[in-house]
């Protein structure tokens, strides 16, 4: 039986520090699932197709690297009903410091209760990308600064792109 594990977020952009999750996920799991929360009453930065297209290009290579399926899909609901629809018995998550195991663990607490047969898996963050945030990144490059360092080559091309007319990126 394979394992299957889900990995939600916004992934909007993309960073390191998902790539981070994602790069220690796929040594796990025999198919990575990739979903992509879609909220109707925010307005992200990427449509969802970009978002789509960015996972697949910077985290395809990482799956393929380990003999791992990735399959990105969208979702506007729970996230254990996500993980349920995708055949995942693991929800990963990735941790940067004490405040999100706090949440985290609530979610993971209620996720739980809800869905017993889905486990969460948290996935302690790398030093280099514990500060990380797509919160902090869409500020940044929308401010003109450089966000290289936070995100894979691709992302801080469609950034820059984004962005065009501000300085410094």
């Amino acid at each position: 039986m394979p394992r299957i594990a889900l990995y939600a977020g916004s992934f909007d952009p993309v960073t390191n520090g998902h790539m981070d999750v994602v790069r220690q996920a796929v040594r796990l799991t025999d198919k990575l699932v990739l979903a992509i929360g879609v909220h109707p009453g925010k307005t992200p930065l990427f449509p969802t197709a970009e978002r789509r297209a960015m996972l697949e290009e910077t985290c395809g290579p990482l799956a393929k690297e380990q003999g791992c399926t990735l399959e990105v899909v969208t979702f506007d609901g729970l996230v254990v009903t996500a993980a349920q629809r995708a055949g995942a018995t693991a929800l990963i998550r990735g941790l940067r410091d004490g405040s999100d195991f706090d949440y985290e663990m609530q979610m993971a607490g209620m996720n739980g209760a809800m869905a017993p047969d889905v486990q969460t898996v948290f996935l302690p963050a790398s030093p280099a990308s514990r500060p990380i945030t797509a919160t902090l990144v869409r500020q940044i490059a929308g401010m003109g600064g450089d966000v290289s360092g936070f995100v894979p080559a691709p992302v801080a091309a469609r950034l820059k792109k984004r962005f065009a007319g501000k300085p410094g990126i």
